[in-house]
């Protein structure tokens, strides 16, 4: 998931963490079931603490901006304390949940994935989150927040990877990732892409879309030689590529000098290059997209879970979600936070309500071996082996 604009700017470069966690079939990661745990059945009593790992730009209490301070009314009205750990990657996200110091933490992905195989998140009781009523239908019971029915998480936003391209220097104007694959020798050392393994699934959609004959259906299912094609699309990229990235003040730099002209982007990023004047749009490509949500998860560990059951209702009503996907830069998880943004395009803007632009997007699955397309006559690629290949292709 992305950064926050006005967060990374708070706190300096930041690395984006990989993508989120499937467990559609009902196992995790090598196919290991969730542990049994229960879900907490009621609440009572705040315990007057919670302790919260989090993306920059979730859990904003006014020291970064005096105007964005969602976490005081929060403290006030629950008398729990808010302790918030920023965390800079999914790994590090995971290694500080099994320490069992944190009650809840806004997980992306691989994190969500592995914090379930590894008995580290707890299933969450929607019916003690009243707000979660209100959130898309699009965004429950998915793959990457649920396991076979249980949810082990509330959505907290999504958003899309989208195709950013200089206007005036590359035409046509593109509606295919062709862009940066098959064409990218066209804008040789100006094609930029994003600097994490999950981007494999970009060439393995792509590929989906392109070569039938590989029989790709899911681009985080892919067997061998749907990895091995995926990988070898990459390498050739490779020597088009200027500049991976993973900062996107760095890529909204890059545009703007002219030192990238075409690559993978998000909508926020678009609307700050635009507004800085750089010469830039974006596109949803034909062959759709890959994209990200996040979810908040509370640690089957937790010591305060009923504040941090306060919590998970409090960043997903109305009004606090329609701050934090305006200072994020996301498209909200509560419907009826589309009519409290301060900027009452913000959902139009990034497709909050439009459920049809999300059945193009793929949001972003961690790759297990037991294959997360249903195929049971085949072994897919785990993300560790992603990891792996990414450095190669890299070189």
């Amino acid at each position: 998931m992305p950064r926050p604009l006005k967060a990374a700017a708070a706190a300096g470069a930041l690395v984006l963490a990989a993508a989120c966690g499937s467990a559609g079939t009902g196992t995790t990661a090598g196919g290991v079931k969730p542990p049994k745990i229960a879900a907490q059945q009621s609440l009572g009593p705040g315990e007057g603490s919670v302790n919260l790992i989090a993306w920059a730009g979730y859990v904003e209490d006014g020291s970064n901006d005096p105007k964005t301070d969602w976490v005081t009314d929060f403290e006030k009205q629950t008398g729990c304390q808010v302790n918030s750990k920023i965390a800079a990657s999914s790994d590090e996200m995971v290694s500080l949940m099994k320490t069992g110091q944190y009650d809840a933490v806004s997980a992306s992905g691989d994190a969500s994935l592995r914090l379930i195989a590894g008995g580290d998140a707890a299933p969450v009781n929607t019916a003690l989150v009243p707000n979660y009523a209100d959130v898309f239908a699009g965004l429950k019971n998915q793959p990457w927040n649920s396991v076979d029915g249980v949810s082990y998480g509330i959505p907290h936003g999504r958003g899309a990877n989208l195709l950013m391209y200089n206007t005036e220097k590359v035409s046509p104007a593109p509606d295919s990732w062709a862009a940066v694959f098959d064409k990218a020798s066209a804008y040789k050392g100006k094609v930029t892409a994003y600097d994490s393994p999950i981007y494999i699934a970009d060439a393995a959609l792509y590929l989906m879309k392109t070569r039938p004959e590989l029989g790709i259906t899911n681009p985080y299912a892919l067997d061998r030689a749907q990895f091995d094609a995926s990988v070898a699309l990459l390498k050739e990229q490779n020597a088009n590529i200027g500049e991976y990235w993973s900062d996107y003040l760095k890529e909204i730099s890059a545009f703007k000098s002219g030192d990238s002209v075409v690559g993978t982007s998000w909508q926020v990023i678009v609307n700050t290059a635009q507004a800085e004047k750089a010469p830039v749009a974006a596109v949803l490509p034909k062959e759709g997209a890959t994209g990200w949500s996040d979810t908040w998860m509370v640690s089957a560990k937790a010591k305060h879970p009923n504040c941090a059951y306060k919590w998970l209702d409090w960043i997903i009503s109305p009004k606090v979600n329609a701050q934090v996907a305006e200072y994020f830069g996301e498209a909200p998880a509560n419907a009826r936070s589309c009519a409290r943004t301060a900027d009452t395009n913000h959902c139009a803007t990034y497709h909050a309500a439009d459920e049809p632009y999300w059945k193009n997007v793929h949001f972003w699955t961690t790759p297990v071996a037991n294959c997360v397309d249903g195929r049971k006559d085949a072994k897919c690629v785990p993300y560790q082996e992603w990891v792996q290949a990414w450095t190669g292709i890299k070189g």
